[in-house]
């Protein structure tokens, strides 16, 4: 058993932006250790290998020769257990690592809930390089095609099925799409554009089970309303949880994800956890304890650096903001915007005439001051909509100004002064009411 050093389980967005940055401290021995992929790979792009867009390697940040360079050792293994009183790591090829300094980047797995017959050839979800050669497999030559859960993996499968000619109906608990995070206006727009490209969207519909046939692949799903969709692949996307299952018995405080402090510090001296695994025990306001966002894994990986190397550091994440794409439309929301306004908010919206384009404003009612904007269809500058954030700027100020959140005119034209006209009748009718 050797000293490694720090030691870095995952290498997610998360673990290799603790590397790097470590490294820029530091010249301490670093090893990453992943089963996932040999290589550091862009977890968002995996669905364009799929589309043909992309090949595995265009997915890859650095060259190969980036680690070797950086005196970074990459390690292609699982780690079974992790034994903090002899700061150990047993590996599932049965070799044993010790550590100086320990960070869990293990990132999420999909979040699955028993149903039966998930077991069967066909049934998946999406997150991982593994899962991505199984569908690649599974979906060859099929005609029809379910996706169960309506959140932003949901869309990205389907988008890429239906890229392959696949029919896909889409099952949604809810009565509309992600209705625990958007509006009712742009759950409508994101129903409207996944329609246009031949999604048949199903709301109030939820699983029962999976039906195999002797061969043990899927050949239909039942949901809890009599619904029978005859399909020979299933994407489970019903959200993500954190990936720590190995951590039993650990010593590691756990609830959903790691329990870390404001240094991203476990319960156990010198192990630490970032990005999709780490829940924050008490998150700065306006923040979830467990934000499974790319940029969140990367801030955190920069914090978890400065505090390994002496430099003492709080996670302070600032203003959320989060960004996607339904097909072809985009959506940007910053600060809190809820799907059900809030005891003490105040919205205004204006969406355009095709309802193919909107921007929202919520703000305090007592005081006044902008809390949180969602747009789709427009493209605004987050540097301009986080200062109105943190300076708690004035509703009315904000729509005065929202021109110079224009992030790029030559591309787009966008009507700001109907837009302001529409936004302080609105705020006018609000304020009279």
């Amino acid at each position: 058993m050797k000293d490694s050093g720090l030691i870095i389980i995952g290498n997610g967005i998360a673990g290799v932006t603790a590397a790097r940055h470590v490294r820029k401290r530091s010249n301490m021995p670093i090893t990453i250790i992943s089963s996932e992929s040999k290589h550091f790979f862009s977890r968002t792009a995996l669905m364009y290998i799929y589309m043909g867009h992309m090949k595995y390697e265009h997915t890859k940040p650095y060259e190969d020769y980036f680690w070797e360079k950086n005196n970074i050792e990459l390690l292609f293994d699982h780690v079974e257990s992790i034994e903090h009183a002899s700061k150990s790591l047993r590996l599932r090829d049965g070799g044993v690592i010790s550590y100086d300094k320990l960070i869990i980047a293990t990132g999420s797995k999909t979040a699955s809930y028993g149903w039966p017959g998930m077991e069967l050839e066909g049934v998946q979800g999406l997150y991982s390089l593994q899962d991505l050669q199984s569908m690649e497999e599974s979906t060859k030559g099929i005609s029809n095609a379910v996706v169960i859960g309506g959140g932003l993996i949901g869309v990205e499968m389907a988008e890429m099925l239906r890229t392959r000619g696949i029919e896909v109906d889409f099952l949604v608990r809810e009565s509309r799409f992600w209705g625990n995070v958007l509006p009712e206006e742009e759950a409508g727009m994101v129903k409207h554009e996944m329609e246009a490209d031949g999604v048949r969207l199903h709301f109030k519909s939820e699983l029962e089970s999976f039906i195999g046939d002797e061969n043990g692949k899927l050949k239909a799903i039942k949901t809890k309303q009599g619904q029978e969709f005859n399909c020979q692949f299933a994407g489970i996307t019903t959200g993500v949880k954190p990936n720590i299952d190995f951590l039993k018995d650990s010593g590691i405080e756990i609830e959903k994800g790691i329990l870390v402090n404001e240094y991203l510090e476990s319960n156990v001296k010198d192990i630490y956890a970032i990005g999709d695994c780490a829940q924050l025990r008490k998150p700065p306001s306006g923040r979830r304890p467990i934000e499974a966002v790319w940029y969140v894994g990367k801030m955190m990986g920069e914090v978890v650096a400065a505090n390994i190397c002496d430099s003492p550091t709080l996670y302070q994440p600032g203003v959320w903001f989060n960004s996607a794409k339904f097909f072809h439309l985009e959506y940007h929301t910053y600060g809190l915007v809820n799907a059900q306004l809030q005891s003490g908010e105040g919205s205004l919206h204006w969406m355009s005439a095709k309802k193919d384009r909107l921007i929202r404003l919520v703000y305090d009612l007592s005081q006044g001051n902008i809390i949180g904007i969602n747009s789709m269809g427009v493209r605004l500058d987050h540097r301009t909509c986080d200062q109105w954030l943190r300076s708690k700027t004035s509703v009315e100020e904000v729509i005065n100004q929202l021109d110079q959140a224009d992030f790029n005119p030559e591309f787009y034209n966008i009507p700001f002064r109907q837009i302001k006209d529409q936004l302080k009748s609105n705020l006018l009718l609000n304020t009279t009411s």
